[in-house]
């Protein structure tokens, strides 16, 4: 991953550890995914998207942006996510079918370097990100209780991935 570019798959984790999920919401993992996310965002009504942004501001800045509002702002996407996220979104507006799409980004510090794990910078801000991602679910009716159990910490979560060899305690 290009370090902090990965906080997406960190914070979908953190959730899934952290939360109950109802039966009608689906967290995935979608970095990875490429041109398969169409079909989400074909599919569901609703869709939210968390990644990394090139938005003006320091490090840990939070910004929430509807669909119309990604594609207003053409090919100023400098991160690998926005360009794809972009990319899904100009081709499926086409489609009558498309959900309503909402992405939720955050300024990151490092995203040259090809390692895993966050910047201290980013990882100290990934609280704010999941309270934005828990506030934009509620807008749509899905409220998260948290699980009753020792809760995972994101630090926790970033060693697992960042070693995969290393034994997984979640």
């Amino acid at each position: 991953m290009f370090h902090d570019e990965g906080l997406g798959a960190y914070l979908v984790k953190y959730i899934e550890e952290n939360y109950h999920l109802p039966e009608n919401l689906t967290v995935i993992e979608g970095g990875t995914l490429g041109f398969t996310l169409m079909t989400y965002y074909q599919e569901y009504d609703k869709i939210i998207v968390v990644g990394t942004g090139s938005k003006e501001g320091e490090v840990g800045t939070i910004c929430s942006e509807s669909t119309e509002e990604v594609l207003a702002q053409g090919a100023t996407r400098q991160t690998a996510n926005e360009v794809e996220i972009t990319m899904m979104l100009e081709i499926c507006s086409f489609h009558e079918d498309m959900g309503e799409v909402q992405l939720i980004s955050m300024v990151p510090e490092d995203i040259i370097d090809v390692r895993n794990g966050l910047t201290a910078s980013v990882l100290e801000h990934m609280p704010k990100l999941v309270e934005a991602t828990l506030e934009e679910l509620e807008k749509s009716g899905i409220v998260l209780q948290k699980k009753d159990e020792n809760p995972v910490s994101f630090e926790t979560i970033v060693e697992a991935y960042a070693n995969p060899t290393a034994p997984r305690i979640f």
